[in-house]
């Protein structure tokens, strides 16, 4: 069972899932910095690029939008051919320079790289997803029985047909929660799906490029929406006025959710009740400790994300093989919970310690598998590479965690690490030897970091006065407090 936990400010909404009293997901939302996944827009095609196959649109956002051939749906049919053999349709012959497109955000802006784009427009409800451009009534994978998808696939046809003459029906995807609902409630979502999807087509017809057409929900009703299910035992608000926003948004399209939701009036902050504020300080920390005294290090980069496991001071097992062995199960369920916790996405390499025999091999990746299996996230995973190590990918659709809540360090600029002080004082030497050359000041004077003017002073000052002998030149040193270790400037007096 889980419970969810939602700490309401005007500023920022925190939402954490908490299961076996840990922390498994974090979910945030700022006011000035919300997300834009589903949203609706119309945009403008601001440039077409043929050799990437793709093109920049403007949607009224800071960066222009990507939009990639294979999110181009033309009469609701993507232009990727079934068989694969044909070739796709060239983007120059499906959009043009100028062109307004209805568009629909796909991925958030990450880094550098602006908000990806697909014209295929999905408007997610309760119990289904919306395909307006689209025949088709597709399942949710999580429901397993052959035997219930077909019935709901037939419920869904009868439930969803129009009139004859009435124009297409538009495609349904059946979420995992419309496993049990009646035909009354999925009516009820259709109704309010295809409601929606006109008001967002009426304003599509006479707004300019640039304008917002439909907004998804804030992250609070997001959490009735999309993370809470049958295993959910509480969800916990600890503000009294969304929760009674909460509470009638979900009598309308979350009923069964509505009794689960409570007003927190404790004293003590809600965050503060799994001790939440200390595992989010953790999950921003690169080395992760296992309860065995093993720990994992986990290195963010702009291409993929590393995890190393090190079996550290654990030394409990019988043998070598065994102590690999349980090290190596303990930190595929870590894994498994780090990756939600602090939203990692994209390629992912796992190094675990190396294992001699093949059924351990086994063992623990059916572990991370099961322990994946809980992510709603998609992920694919592949087996043990010739070099031990397990790739696998997951599937990014927002900034992760460190990503939202830090900032490269202005120190070593996201290095990681700085100069040493003797490094920089030779630095400095060659320096000045460089600007002698050049230039005949009367004096040369060195403003620097108190760590380096201490060095040229104590351990390097030798160097420093035969350097001012070649030159025929004083050297005047002066610390300056506020300096990172690497700067340092040279005055010519």
């Amino acid at each position: 069972m889980q419970d969810i936990l939602i700490n309401w400010a005007p500023q920022e909404t925190r939402v954490a899932i908490v299961e076996n009293g840990a922390v498994q997901e974090l979910h945030l939302e700022r006011a000035l910095e919300r997300g834009h996944v589903g949203n609706i827009y119309t945009g403008r095609v601001a440039r077409v690029l043929p050799g990437m196959q793709s093109a920049f649109v403007d949607i009224g956002l800071e960066r222009a939008a990507f939009l990639h051939v294979a999110d181009v749906h033309v009469a609701g049919a993507p232009p990727r051919s079934d068989n694969g053999n044909t070739p796709p349709t060239p983007i120059e012959r499906l959009v043009f320079e100028g062109q307004a497109l209805m568009v629909q955000v796909i991925k958030d802006a990450i880094g550098t790289k602006g908000a990806r784009l697909s014209t295929q427009i999905s408007i997610a409800g309760r119990l289904l997803v919306f395909l307006p451009q689209d025949d088709h009534i597709g399942i949710s994978q999580k429901i397993g029985s052959h035997e219930l998808r077909e019935q709901l696939r037939t419920r869904m046809n009868r439930l969803a047909a129009l009139p004859e003459g009435a124009g297409t029906p538009g495609g349904f995807i059946l979420r995992t929660n419309a496993e049990e609902a009646t035909d009354e409630e999925l009516a009820d979502d259709i109704a309010y799906l295809r409601k929606t999807w006109g008001a967002v087509r009426e304003r599509g017809f006479s707004s300019p490029p640039g304008t917002l057409l439909h907004q998804d929900l804030s992250l609070v009703e997001r959490v009735l929406r999309d993370l809470a299910h049958e295993n959910t035992a509480a969800i916990r608000i600890d503000s009294k006025m969304q929760y009674d926003l909460l509470k009638a948004f979900g009598e309308v399209y979350t009923p069964t959710s509505v009794a689960r939701l409570e007003h927190y009036k404790g004293e003590r902050p809600i965050f503060d009740l799994f001790n939440i504020d200390a595992e989010v300080a953790k999950a921003l920390a690169r080395r992760v400790d296992l309860k065995s005294g093993g720990y994992l290090i986990i290195d963010q980069t702009e291409a993929l994300t590393t995890i190393d496991v090190n079996t550290g001071g654990y030394v409990g097992a019988r043998n070598f093989d065994d102590t690999i062995f349980k090290t190596n199960l303990e930190a595929a369920q870590a894994i498994a919970r780090q990756l939600r916790l602090r939203n990692l996405g994209g390629i992912i390499i796992i190094d675990f310690i190396d294992m001699s025999r093949e059924e351990h091999q086994n063992a623990v990746l059916a572990e991370l598998r099961k322990q994946l299996a809980r992510d709603r996230t998609k992920i694919t995973v592949s087996g043990f590479t010739q070099l031990g190590l397990v790739e696998m990918t997951r599937k990014r659709t927002r900034e992760s965690l460190a990503h939202m809540l830090c900032e490269p360090c202005p120190t070593c600029e996201g290095k990681g690490q700085i100069k040493t002080a003797r490094s920089v004082c030779y630095d400095i030497l060659r320096e000045i030897l460089r600007e002698a050359r050049q230039f005949n000041p009367k004096e040369f004077r060195v403003l620097a970091s108190a760590s380096v003017v201490e060095m040229l002073l104590d351990e390097e000052s030798q160097h420093l006065a035969g350097l001012s002998d070649f030159i025929g030149k004083p050297i005047s040193l002066k610390a300056e407090p506020f300096a990172s270790p690497e700067q340092y400037d040279i005055v010519l007096m």
